[in-house]
Order: structure tokens, then sequence, then C-alpha cells
């Protein structure tokens, strides 16, 4: 591809921290743009950082920063990264609804999402008819809760004058790839080596290990088979269908689990069905019925008891146990 040209004027970039942010998502962002102007000898960007009420805020770390100001006071900026972390849900308030939809009215300026901080750019209805991403633990959540957002399972995703990306080293690739499309392949390369990246992955990359190298072997068919599980989770399909599906006889199907995730396929899909469930009660206030039966349970109280078989104890008491923490309440379990 060619090079593209140098803009004169600086790119100016904004970057609002709020309470918990992921230190690494932060700095993995912003150490592009610092050694973008050192590698190219200019000052091709300048930054500010801001956050809700100009105060400075704690990373999830315990580190604090303080702000150049408040996001009400944000200056002319061509780039917009909110960056989200752990409890993303305590971050929300009307105010900062009121400042993204305020910002979002701006010509010229791309608004993006580090880490979890998609959630709070989909509540302010920003993200509505968009692609975008989200940390993994977060997926199934966004996805639920907001029916007019496409979420993906990419490493970052850049669409129209949006962008997100997944967080941790995410950032760093979805900075180079917006510094590729502005400044070209020569400054990325310098600046990826600098940083000793041997690749600037791209947004077709998923977040998770692929699970053949988490198995430490190539297996296709097993592959297949859980990737056809993770994409069946509402309407499981049954043994036999998902042996055809993948080429294999059933009984082979049994085997390659049994050998390589010490499980019968059966075991292993209900956990999947299980686990997002989890992630569904932990991180929405949908209902437990309707949590069983995105999940594919016919029924609460199955669902219920493979719930607690799982888990050890029922999904009402999870849901319990999580609202007490928030409110510094203890909670008696039943046995």
């Amino acid at each position: 591809m060619s090079e593209t040209k140098v803009a004169a004027k600086p790119e100016q970039a904004g970057f609002l921290l709020v309470p918990g942010f992921s230190m690494i998502a932060f700095s993995s962002a912003l150490e592009p743009l610092r050694m973008a102007n050192r590698e190219s000898g200019k000052t091709l960007y300048r930054w500010h950082i801001y956050t809700p009420d100009g105060l400075p805020v704690q990373a999830s770390n315990g580190i604090e920063i303080t702000p150049d100001g408040s996001i009400e006071n944000a200056g002319d900026l061509s780039l917009l990264l909110v960056c989200g972390g752990s409890d993303i849900g305590k971050a929300w308030s009307k105010q900062l609804q009121f400042s993204l939809r305020r910002l979002a009215k701006r010509s010229n300026l791309r608004i993006g999402a580090l880490c979890t901080a998609s959630y709070l750019l989909a509540r302010a209805g920003l993200l509505d008819g968009y692609r975008c991403t989200i940390h993994w633990e977060n997926i199934a959540s966004l996805r639920e809760e907001f029916a007019n957002v496409q979420v993906t399972d990419d490493l970052f995703v850049v669409d129209r004058d949006r962008f997100s990306c997944a967080g941790g080293q995410a950032s760093l690739d979805l900075m180079l790839n917006l510094i590729y499309e502005r400044h070209g392949n020569e400054l990325v390369t310098r600046i990826s080596e600098q940083f000793m990246c041997e690749r600037i992955r791209s947004s077709e990359d998923r977040q998770r290990v692929p699970l053949h190298l988490a198995l430490g072997s190539n297996q296709p068919k097993l592959t297949e088979a859980v990737t056809l599980m993770e994409a069946n989770i509402e309407e499981p399909i049954s043994l036999d269908e998902l042996s055809n599906y993948v080429g294999i006889s059933r009984r082979q199907l049994e085997r390659l689990f049994q050998k390589h995730l010490n499980c019968v396929p059966t075991r292993y899909y209900l956990n999947l069905r299980l686990n997002r469930a989890r992630l569904l009660l932990l991180q929405t206030s949908k209902s437990i019925v309707d949590i069983a039966l995105a999940c594919g349970f016919i029924s609460a109280p199955h669902f219920s008891k493979c719930y607690r078989d799982l888990f050890g104890i029922p999904p009402r008491d999870e849901r319990r146990k999580l609202q007490a923490r928030a409110t510094g309440e203890t909670v008696e379990t039943i046995d």
C-alpha cells in the first residue's frame, strides 16, 4: 500500500478515564502516539487526559491519575478514547451520558472504547447500528442488553466514526492500525520494532487463544465442534447433528473430547452453556427464567439444578451474593 501524506497539524487525542479503568489498556493506547512522535521526529499527535468530573481517578490496580480536566471542558479533538475496566456499570451516570452524547455531535470526531468502555457508549446510544467489540467476559451481556449493537469477538473493530477494542494488548493493535491509516506502514513498523511487537494483529484476529493452540496440537475436527457449540447456546444441537456437521462419527467425536478435553461432548456443551449463563447472571438484570431460556434450558428448575451442580450454589443465591457485596450486607445461602 502507498504511504499516506503526513498531516501538517498534530492530531488531538483525548483519553477519558473512568473509575476502575484498565491501566494496561490505557497505556497500550497512549504509548504508540508518543512513539509515533519520536520515530517521525515530528509532533504528529498531542493528547489530553480527562475524567468525568475533572478529579483524579484510580485505575483498577490502585494507581491514581491526575487529569488535565473534566471531559465537559474538552477542547478540539479528532479522537476520543473512553477507557473502561473493572465494574464498568458503576462508572455510568446521567452526566456521563450527557457528555458523551454532546461530544458525539461534533463533526470530525471519532469516538472509541477501550476494554469494557463499549458498554458506556452502547448505553449512551452511540453504538446503535454499529459493529463493536468488548472484553470477552462481557460479550454475552452486551449482546443481551443492546439488541441494536452488533457485538463481535474480534480484537478490535473500526466502524466508520466508532472504534473499539477488547482491552489489554489489543489497545496497541488498535492504535497501530489507526496510525497506519494516517501515516503509513513504515512508521508503524518502526513503532512496533521499538515495542518488540513481532506481529501487528488485524481486526480479523479473535480475542481468545484458538482451541488447537490451547490443546497443544492441531485438532481441526474438535475445534470445529466446539465452535459450533459456542454458536448454538440458545438452541443446542444434538450430538448426532454435531457429528454430522463436523463430518465424523459420534463415537469418534466422543473419543476426541475424552482424549483432549477429558470429558464427554455433552458435559463440555453443558458447561459452556452454564458459564455463559453465569456471565449473564452476574452482568445483567435479566430474570433467571430469561437467562435459562437464553442458554438453552427448557425450565428454570432444571437450569438451577445444573447450575448448582457445577458452581456449588443456586443461581438465585449467586445473584443475591453479588447484590450483597454491592451493599455491604451478608447473605445466608441454602445448603
